[in-house]
């Protein structure tokens, strides 16, 4: 009980000592990207594989719902990952690898946001729509973790979780979300009005 208690409490004070280390510069920066996208009336598209699948539909449900000011409505968010229906058709028939390309291709306008959440930053799938992202004009913003991987290159704007563990990465991603979204807010409720 003590071992795995104090195991418990590392991994709390680690989380907890990484997130201080974090670019918050960047993740302003982010925010004021988002905030442009917004009043300009843009569309934001999220994907990531595994779980940052999952970080990519909770953080469309914040966008969506959580960024709501009074009865305005929140962003238009789409996770391009949410269908499996969809994801598995697309994968079978062309490539997993062009998965999110081909979503963005029939969805996406110029103008637009792509925001990218992997740990390793060379998903196949997210670098090609990270890509095609770019031949759309389409800004594109990442969560990663590590050196990047090959979508820091890809990336107008990337945010790195400062650490090599997965489970933290991905737990850090989720909290810079919840951080923007608390943030946005009293920006979110002047466009509003």
């Amino acid at each position: 009980m003590n071992e795995l208690k104090a195991s418990l409490s590392a991994y709390a004070a680690e989380a907890a000592e990484r997130l201080m280390r974090t670019d918050f510069g960047r993740l302003a920066e982010i925010g004021e990207r988002l905030l442009k996208a917004k009043a300009e009336g843009r569309t934001v598209f999220l994907m990531g594989n595994g779980g940052s699948a999952a970080t990519a539909s909770h953080v469309t449900n914040d966008l969506v719902k959580g960024c709501r000011a009074g009865d305005a409505p929140g962003f238009r968010a789409f996770c391009l990952c949410d269908s499996t229906a969809l994801v598995t058709c697309l994968a079978n028939d062309f490539s997993y690898e062009e998965v999110f390309s081909v979503l963005l291709r029939t969805y996406a306008q110029p103008g637009d946001v792509v925001i990218a959440f992997s740990g390793s930053g060379n998903s196949p799938n997210v670098v090609h729509g990270l890509k095609t992202a770019r031949e759309l004009g389409l800004s594109t913003i990442g969560f990663g973790g590590r050196d990047g991987g090959k979508m820091k290159a890809l990336c107008d704007l990337l945010l790195l979780a400062p650490t090599d563990s997965m489970e933290l990465l991905e737990d850090l991603h989720l909290v810079y979300f919840h951080d923007l979204v608390c943030a946005l807010r009293p920006a979110l409720a002047r466009l509003a009005t």
